[in-house]
């Protein structure tokens, strides 16, 4: 809690390391962990005299083109960003160290994260579909002990293979009901309009459980466009998350997804917001102008603005914006989030600085730093 108000952070981070992940595989899937060996690769920030730890790391683009230049920069890479906060986290907070990740909670005043898993999910990537489900399985065993240390403060998601419907069902219907799985994400390999996915929509209707969308710049699976960028990492990060959630947003409408089940939510992270009222507009337009989409009950932007649908908040964007978007959308739609304990996080003072946002009300700061994700994810 901070400065009386309660947060829920709708858009955090964890990178469990492979040694913590391949904890939790299946037995008959670890033999097969030597066919991921050429993608264990050494994990940054190990502290001075332990173990050498390694990251699941695949296909990863560098973006090394500095905008004015011929070709590729002799040194610059185009990974990582500089680091906003004025802190870095506890050791071991996107691994094993749930604890610790509390700790840096309690100094922040956030109540409850909501954790996006990253890195290991780049196994999309990959050829072989079964790779993914077998770290899928050992991600969720992960989940379970990590989130279990503090259940009323940890929640993540289930992650749903789109190669393996009738697999991602059943872990669906497995975790469900679990404490710390409040929603699902897919790893995308086929159109998320696609008619193959609609048991994966009616379970997580059938579970109460939120539907995410959250873009990947580095490893797979990457946004639309990646490859039309330019190899800048400029134009690549301008570009990849808010249209990879404007595609996934005009898709999934589109579709009628929302018309055949009518109690589902579902939400894009860290895409930024300042463009929904623009979409919704525009997606008005051209659903009447060129068509291609399902029948639909509604005009498309009204999905938007009718209680199932929501976005988390890029705090560069900024007061006026979410004013702006507010204004347009209403107070029901944008949620609080940090992208903690990644290096765009302003850590420890996300939650402070998002106060300071005078203008707004106290009933709709207490929508954005908390109702808005505790009616988005699943109560459990």
């Amino acid at each position: 809690m901070r400065s009386g108000f309660k947060v829920y952070d709708a858009d955090t981070h964890v990178m469990p390391v492979a040694e913590v992940l391949e904890q939790y595989v299946d037995p008959g899937f670890r033999p097969r962990l030597q066919e991921l060996a050429a993608y264990r690769l050494p994990s940054g920030g190990t502290a001075e005299g332990a173990a050498q730890r390694h990251r699941y790391s695949v296909h990863q683009r560098f973006y090394r083109r500095v905008l004015g230049e011929a070709g590729p920069h002799p040194s610059f890479t185009g990974r990582g960003g500089a680091w906003r906060g004025t802190q870095r986290p506890r050791p071991g907070v996107q691994d094993d160290q749930a604890h610790n990740r509390v700790k840096d909670m309690d100094e922040e005043g956030a109540d409850v994260h909501f954790l996006v898993p990253s890195a290991w999910t780049g196994v999309v990537g990959l050829d072989d579909t079964t790779l993914e489900v077998g770290l899928i399985r050992a991600y969720h065993r992960h989940m379970a002990d990590f989130c279990g240390q503090v259940p009323d403060r940890l929640k993540s998601m289930i992650v749903v293979s789109t190669a393996h419907v009738d697999e991602s069902v059943r872990e669906i219907q497995r975790w469900g009901t679990s404490k710390w799985a409040v929603a699902v994400m897919l790893l995308v390999r086929k159109p998320v309009d696609h008619p193959d996915l609609e048991p994966i929509w009616q379970a997580a209707q059938d579970h109460d459980l939120a539907v995410v969308h959250h873009s990947s710049t580095w490893n797979p699976p990457y946004f639309p466009g990646s490859q039309d960028v330019w190899d800048n990492i400029f134009l690549g990060r301008m570009a990849s998350h808010p249209w990879g959630a404007m595609r996934f947003v005009a898709a999934f409408v589109g579709a009628g997804i929302m018309d055949r089940y009518q109690h589902l939510r579902v939400g894009i992270l860290e895409s930024g917001f300042g463009w929904l009222p623009f979409w919704a507009k525009r997606m008005d337009e051209q659903a009447g102008y060129v068509g291609g989409t399902a029948p639909l009950k509604h005009q498309p932007s009204e999905y938007l603005t009718g209680g199932r649908f929501f976005s988390s908040i890029e705090m560069h964007e900024g007061e006026d914006m979410f004013n702006s978007v507010t204004g347009l959308l209403g107070n029901d739609v944008l949620m609080y989030a940090s992208d903690y304990p990644h290096s765009e996080c302003h850590f420890p003072n996300s939650i402070d600085d998002v106060l300071g946002w005078s203008s707004l009300k106290p009933e709709t700061r207490q929508k954005l730093l908390w109702d808005n994700a505790a009616r988005f994810y699943k109560q459990t």
